[in-house]
């Protein structure tokens, strides 16, 4: 349990523990900027004793931004930035930022422009059509992502973490199901991870020596013609040869799979309910007739930590590379965390629990098996594409009113968590 709460090295930095707050999405950005919200967000966390907190996905160009409430590199932010970046500083923890681009989850009014992606084609998630990038765009694109680490370390991150994960731009590359190019950039497993590549070349050659790198990928995409675990191996391994900092092990796609991500049930009638008619008017109609929630968004029975399996093949699959596996998924106590560390993980990412708890970290300390209590109702994510990421018991506390039909699914949702953990948990006999 001592080791959670040692200083790790990552890379040219030095985190004072194991906790790293991950990048789950905040919708915490006025018209694509930072905000009051963020800023106070992301300070009461590293104020709550995280080694290092990110802040979540920011596109390195417009075209990749998904949502209003994302932030885009420019140079008119930096300002805001900084000031965000000082404070956690400040607060004695790191402070890191992803970095990503979206590729065809977005639509027109959110990235000004055709979305675009590996391949052309219809996001039926969107819903918008899609372009193919030009390979001059691909160049480009590369670029950016090299020029976007310049733009973190000038207002003040120790870190960048490169999305590489969850169905967007570069995962689309990686994919079979969304590229279905024939030039260098499609085609054989080479071909598709040639962007990955890329990127990562022009990333590490601007981190120099005085910025953290580590990259979310997919295990596996948990959906057809989807990147497989053994594919998923081969594509950590690509990343290490780049000799980034760390490699954060998820799963999952956002379109076809996000439970796999999250955990659990999503809360149909919650994501209904705050969704934007402007933007979402489809899903919102879709996710209205009987029986299509669940085939959109199917559940996944709730366990902590569920993906130490799959991260524990990987960790056996990567033993001989140089690169620490991040764990990230289903930490919810105390005793979670010390099984990450007995399971030879040295790192570690939190989100629904820091939702719920920004001082959880130091609760860990005070108490080893300290349980943050988030039942995992997802009723968080069901509101952060219009309004911010917030905790539902967060919401009631600040004097926010939560319609009764929403507080039957959370109830609902809570006890299938509950029940879940509970079976899994249960003594198997034998015949």
């Amino acid at each position: 349990m001592n080791k959670l709460f040692t200083p790790y090295k990552l890379g040219p930095i030095t985190l004072r523990n194991r906790f790293i707050r991950s990048a789950a999405f905040e919708n915490m950005c006025t018209g694509n900027s930072p905000s009051e919200m963020l800023y106070n967000y992301h300070v009461s966390v590293a104020h709550g004793g995280v080694g290092m907190t990110t802040v979540a996905y920011c596109a390195v160009d417009l075209s990749g931004v998904s949502f209003d409430g994302q932030l885009y590199v420019r140079e008119e932010i930096i300002p805001g930035m900084k000031r965000l970046t000082d404070a956690i500083h400040k607060e004695g923890a790191k402070a890191s930022i992803q970095l990503g681009h979206c590729g065809n989850m977005t639509h027109f009014s959110s990235c000004h422009c055709m979305p675009l992606s590996a391949s052309s084609g219809f996001n039926l998630y969107s819903p918008t059509i899609h372009r193919r990038l030009k390979v001059s765009e691909i160049k480009a694109l590369v670029k950016k992502f090299g020029e976007a680490v310049d733009w973190a370390r000038e207002c003040g991150f120790d870190c960048v973490e490169i999305h590489a994960g969850h169905a967007y731009l570069i995962s689309q590359f990686l994919a079979p199901r969304t590229n279905h190019r024939h030039d260098q950039y499609g085609g054989s497993f080479e071909n598709r991870v040639r962007f990955l590549n890329e990127v990562l070349d022009a990333v590490m050659e601007h981190a120099k020596d005085d910025m953290a790198v580590v990259v979310k990928t997919n295990m596996w995409d948990d959906c057809w013609k989807g990147v497989s675990m053994e594919e998923g191996v081969k594509i950590a391994r690509e990343i290490a040869k780049h000799k980034v900092h760390g490699i954060v092990l998820s799963g999952g796609t956002v379109s076809r799979s996000p439970m796999t991500i999250l955990g659990g049930a999503m809360p149909i009638k919650t994501l209904k309910h705050y969704m934007p008619m402007k933007a979402l008017w489809w899903l919102k109609a879709a996710l209205s007739l009987p029986g299509v929630g669940p085939i959109m968004t199917p559940t996944k029975p709730f366990k902590e930590l569920y993906f130490m399996e799959p991260a524990k093949y990987f960790r056996e699959q990567l033993k001989d590379i140089d690169v620490p596996l991040i764990y990230v998924g289903g930490v919810q106590s105390g005793d979670n965390c010390r099984q990450i560390m007995d399971e030879g993980f040295e790192l570690f990412q939190i989100a629904h629990v820091l939702i719920k708890d920004p001082d959880f970290v130091k609760h860990v300390q005070e108490n080893e098996h300290y349980h943050a209590g988030c039942k995992r109702s997802n009723y968080c994510v069901g509101r952060m594409y219009s309004k911010e990421m917030k905790c539902h018991e967060c919401v009631e506390r600040d004097g926010e009113k939560i319609p009764n039909c929403l507080k039957k699914e959370i109830s609902r949702l809570e006890k299938q968590s509950a029940d879940s953990i509970a079976k899994q948990q249960r003594p198997t006999t034998n015949d």
